[in-house]
């Protein structure tokens, strides 16, 4: 179940749960990493914005579905989530997918390499 840490303007949220509700739609993935860690494999259909883009490029997240941060083990991707909140992005809307791109793969989740979708 997602949950809120004190202070904390996003979710936190498991694979499953992000996988769940990446496949239910209404929500968009979105990996923060660095490029050759994108290229190295990304969740499938991810949205591409490095942590140090986003506050420059916060107009290209989508403001009807919810936000699926992603990174390598939730600490970028936490980053993110306050980045998005600090431009006003809805705070309702912001989840940060704790255990990571890596995880995403082992477990066999949909997943693209290179500069593919």
């Amino acid at each position: 179940m997602p949950r809120r840490e004190q202070g904390e303007p996003y979710y936190r949220i498991s694979l499953d749960e992000a996988s769940g509700m990446r496949e239910a739609g209404g929500s968009v993935v979105v990996d923060v990493r660095r490029p050759d860690e994108y290229e190295a494999g990304h969740v499938k259909d991810a949205i591409f914005i490095p942590v140090d883009d986003i506050l420059a490029r916060v107009d290209e997240l989508p403001t009807d579905k919810d936000l699926l941060f992603i990174c390598a083990q939730g600490v970028r991707s936490g980053l993110a989530c306050e980045m998005a909140a600090a431009m006003g992005m809805d705070t309702e809307k912001l989840f940060n997918i704790e255990d990571g791109t890596a995880a995403w793969i082992e477990k066999g989740l949909p997943a693209a390499y290179g500069s593919d979708e």
